[in-house]
């Protein structure tokens, strides 16, 4: 699964809001609630697949240890809150997003296939993989605050100009923030 260079973030809302109504209908709430938590926290995938039903259970604030950077992190679901709470009255298992294989998570490559699945039932045929959720995360988060500082740290990530690349912030952007620019 080499396509993380090829993902790109969902950088329309009614896109995104094509995805939702797309994984409700087509893929499921399970595969929802993975997409809604991972374009509003900015989880990588695999931190999100090992959330446990018990982790999110009438809470606002969350805090993971990630599995690439080992740091902890506050994961805040205020926003999400009631839908996240009323998916897990539904949920049957410890996982949060169970596997219909036995008692465990879903895999990665699952949740890479609901969600091209969804994609496609939308015309997003090119981009969408797993970290799309977390590129639509960083990019929806710096249009809203342009704080590239924060977002870094949020993202984990060493310097700002690997912040700006990861969410697709390119020339032509900066270029049309300049043509806009007066003073």
């Amino acid at each position: 699964m080499n396509q993380v260079k090829d993902v790109q973030p969902i950088r329309s809302k009614e896109l995104i809001e094509d995805m939702k109504w797309s994984l409700k209908k087509w893929c499921g709430e399970r595969d929802y609630i993975l997409f809604l938590l991972g374009i509003n926290t900015g989880l990588r995938v695999g931190d999100l697949l090992k959330l446990k039903v018990s982790d999110v259970r009438h809470k606002k604030r969350i805090v993971i240890h990630e599995g690439k950077t080992k740091k902890p992190r506050t994961i805040n679901i205020s926003n999400i809150y009631d839908e996240v709470q009323g998916y897990i009255k539904a949920v049957d298992s410890e996982w949060l997003f169970p596997s219909r294989k036995g008692d465990k998570p879903i895999t990665t490559t699952q949740a890479y296939r609901q969600l091209n699945k969804a994609g496609k039932m939308v015309d997003i045929e090119e981009g969408i993989g797993t970290h799309t959720m977390r590129k639509t995360f960083g990019y929806w988060f710096y249009k809203q605050t342009k704080d590239v500082a924060k977002l870094q740290t949020i993202l984990n990530h060493s310097h700002p100009e690997i912040t700006l690349s990861y969410i697709g912030i390119t020339e032509e952007e900066i270029e049309e923030d300049l043509n806009n620019f007066v003073l």
